[in-house]
């Protein structure tokens, strides 16, 4: 591609892989998902490429590499579809990973609003797993009820579907017990059913195909990027009124699904850990600017941020190396970057003078 980020170029070369032998392929896979790590599509693209081959080997490689930065739904379910393949016939511990990939997936994507069809596809194999004992039966009831209870909370394109579901299968069980569930767990419903009916205006505006490319300051991108602070300012409203640590994590889903599509916007990168940081969360927040520089690595802005949340924690070694990067050969340097090194310095000597004083006290 001779525009690295040519959007047009990039389709043609993922339709070509997708008639080319996987061997073939790999490399254009590569290529492409070097210059967008983010496009949900190209890795499911690229994993499904191997699963026709049977390459369980390089599925599971892919798969670590793209899950956790692509919070997409047909991604993801390409991979629960894997997992079950692989322990299809592994009896009692193949069932066991199964459920386990099922809670794993469902606590990275299950608040997504297209998350619907995976919490039915979950409740289908729990109610599926074979059961010996009366004991057994009450287990397996158990995590059923559980997890209906969990999906028709969760604001989703298929809540109501899931709540008939979940009538129907209270009712199957005990009349008189599923009266009590189901008048406790209506208001609960009713409210996420009214959340969903609001967050899809949101979602509706939002373009899912985009890939991510650097701005360039066309309207249409400018209409995504206020459609993105449009949903995220929704979910900061806590509009469910769950609690904090529920909308927060809404809230965490919301960024990393906004930074597949908005990955080489800064501000996007800046707010998202300002957020963590007054959330009370600075673990998280260093976290954020340090995968923030390596998207965007030349961000000057993004670069001072993290210095000086570095430094407001005392992290003065952390914030120098920062500032010092600002500096590269000193050519392009800026002389507030000057200004911050001389600062840093200032302030080691002044803790180095405060160390030798306090020792000098205790010398004879």
């Amino acid at each position: 591609m001779t525009d690295k980020y040519n959007v047009e170029a990039a389709e043609i070369l993922a339709n070509e892989a997708l008639r080319l032998p996987i061997s073939e392929a790999v490399p254009i896979y590569e290529q492409l998902l070097s210059t967008f790590p983010t496009v949900a599509k190209y890795w499911k693209q690229y994993v499904e490429a191997h699963m026709a081959v049977n390459n369980d080997d390089a599925t599971k490689q892919i798969f670590s590499r793209c899950l956790l930065n692509c919070l997409q739904i047909p991604l993801w379910r390409c991979y629960i579809r894997f997992i079950r393949k692989v322990n299809d016939k592994r009896g009692n511990e193949g069932q066991e990973e199964t459920r386990k990939a099922f809670d794993f997936m469902l606590n990275y994507v299950g608040a997504d609003i297209a998350s619907g069809p995976v919490w039915m596809e979950y409740i289908a194999f729990l109610r599926s797993l074979p059961a010996q004992t009366t004991q057994e039966e009450s287990q397996r009831m158990t995590s059923v009820r559980k997890t209906y209870q969990r999906a028709i909370v969760t604001p989703t394109h298929h809540v109501e579907q899931l709540w008939r579901d979940y009538e129907n299968f209270e009712n199957s069980i005990s009349r008189p017990l599923a009266k009590g569930l189901v008048s406790e767990y209506q208001p609960k419903y009713n409210s996420a059913r009214a959340v969903y009916r609001e967050r899809k205006k949101y979602i509706d505006e939002i373009d899912w195909n985009m890939l991510a490319i650097p701005p360039s300051g066309s309207s249409k991108e400018e209409m995504q990027w206020m459609a993105w602070k449009k949903l995220l300012a929704f979910e900061k409203a806590n509009p469910q009124r769950i609690d904090s640590a529920s909308a927060n994590k809404r809230i965490v889903f919301t960024y990393e699904q906004c930074l597949m599509y908005l990955y080489h916007y800064p501000d996007i990168w800046y707010e998202y850990a300002t957020w963590h940081a007054k959330a009370g969360s600075v673990d998280s927040a260093i976290k954020v600017f340090q995968r923030a520089l390596k998207a965007l690595p030349d961000s000057e802005m993004l670069r001072y941020a993290y210095a000086e949340l570095e430094e407001s924690r005392g992290a003065i070694q952390a914030a120098k190396k920062v500032y010092e990067s600002l500096l590269g050969d000193g050519s392009n340097a800026s002389a507030l970057s000057h200004i911050q090194v001389s600062a840093i310095i200032i302030i080691e000597d002044h803790l180095a003078g405060l160390c030798i004083s306090y020792h000098c006290q205790f010398i004879p």
